[in-house]
């Protein structure tokens, strides 16, 4: 008989990420067997060829010229006050809403969502997102007495699939008072999909028609944690402006994260930025995030704050940061390329690409394939209809060797 001593909404919690499981199973096997022999696609941080760690040479300069007063010294709770200006320039750029607006400081982008997801739901609800998600989304849900449940993400050809998405916001709506949706875009994880401005506008339809009942409330979370990775980068932010003059029973929160753009995976920095037709709305937005973050973390890292404040007042930094991720996004696409070139050329399908740093291969049995792979020193991670293979991690010489065992097990079941 278990013996609990926990509160009992804590019972029978066990974490078990498979991110991170399948990481570290990959580096026994490059202990065991030697890096050159192993395949390692699970963990999402950007190595170069060489399969090391890449850290944006722009960043590590401004960061280690901080005073280690900026680094030791705690920060307000909402964050840097121009951290808080300077994120809203970081996130829109020259496509921001006309819509009022607010930022506070995260623990990353995993905080925002841990924010929005217990500010704007109820115990019992349930959260909607694609059937191709980030495991985390289900993590926070649970941890919170919330259900995850899912929509078809993509229709028979290939492109977002607007009416299961409207199906799944109708069938919630009638059940609770705030349907609250998340949208992994652009440069979704696990695929690297991004929804094009004709697919936004079937979004977008689909929410303000919900919203025509104005007893309810629609809560739209975008994730955007791989949007420095997307190409050009007023073209992958051009959806925003969608968010002008929506309903005012309409909140769109953005997700925002330090962690790939800046390379600072570790110093767990980023924002929650609510957007809303209504000040009162964002006032709101402003209060209970502040209140939450006293309660969760007191502040968050004041020396990232700062990287971002000091980059962007910085002309010359701001050049040199774009250049050296616009180089990198190059590399990942050069990376893709190579993958879906070779896995045309061995008939493995793939799902739908557009950028970032992951792609997926459906598979029959995703448990069961990655354990084959895992045997053979190809470590990915299963997801609900397939595999997930960070390609933000391996290099070229190893991403024919990838295709040809994966193709080997993705029709297997026990």
């Amino acid at each position: 008989m278990a013996i609990h001593v926990t509160g009992s909404h804590m019972h029978d919690k066990v974490i078990n990420d498979k991110i991170f499981k399948a990481g570290a199973a990959a580096k026994v096997a490059c202990e065991r067997f030697g890096t050159e022999n192993v395949v390692d696609a699970s963990i999402g941080v950007l190595l170069d060829d060489n399969e090391k760690l890449v850290s944006l040479s722009t960043v590590e300069k401004v960061f280690r010229n901080l005073p280690m007063s900026e680094i030791t010294n705690y920060a307000p709770i909402a964050g840097l006050p121009d951290y808080l200006e300077n994120v809203l320039d970081v996130v829109f750029r020259d496509c921001r809403p006309d819509a009022y607006a607010k930022a506070l400081a995260t623990a990353g982008g995993t905080g925002a969502i841990h924010h929005a997801v217990w500010n704007y739901t109820d115990i019992g609800d349930s959260i909607l997102t694609s059937d191709w998600y980030w495991g985390p989304y289900q993590i926070v849900a649970e941890a919170f007495l919330r259900k995850l449940e899912t929509f078809t993400m993509f229709d028979e050809n290939r492109r977002f699939n607007t009416e299961a998405f409207r199906v799944k916001v109708e069938e919630l709506q009638a059940k609770q008072t705030n349907t609250f949706i998340i949208l992994n875009t652009p440069a979704h994880n696990p695929m690297g999909y991004s929804l094009d401005d004709d697919e936004w506008d079937g979004v977008i339809e689909v929410i303000k028609n919900a919203a025509k009942n104005k007893e309810k409330n629609i809560i739209l979370l975008v994730d955007i944690a791989y949007i420095a990775y997307c190409g050009d980068q007023h073209d992958c932010r051009t959806f925003m402006k969608k968010f002008s003059g929506l309903p005012e029973n309409v909140m769109v929160i953005i997700a925002y994260s330090m962690s790939k753009g800046y390379t600072l995976y570790g110093q767990r920095a980023g924002a929650i930025v609510g957007i809303s037709s209504s000040r009162a709305a964002i006032e709101e937005f402003d209060s209970v995030n502040n209140y939450l973050c006293r309660a969760t973390w007191s502040n968050i890292n004041r020396s990232a704050m700062d990287i971002l404040n000091i980059i962007h007042d910085d002309k010359g930094l701001t050049e040199q940061i774009e250049t050296e991720r616009d180089g990198y996004y190059q590399m990942l696409r050069r990376r893709s390329d190579v993958f879906l070139a070779e896995a045309k050329a061995i008939n493995m399908p793939v799902m739908p690409y557009v950028s970032g740093f992951f792609m997926s291969v459906p598979a029959k049995d995703p448990e069961f394939a990655c354990e084959k792979l895992f045997e053979d020193n190809v470590f990915t991670v299963p997801m609900m209809g397939g595999l997930r293979i960070a390609i933000c991690g391996v290099p070229f010489q190893k991403l024919k060797i990838m295709a040809e065992r994966m193709v080997k097990v993705v029709h297997l079941t026990r």
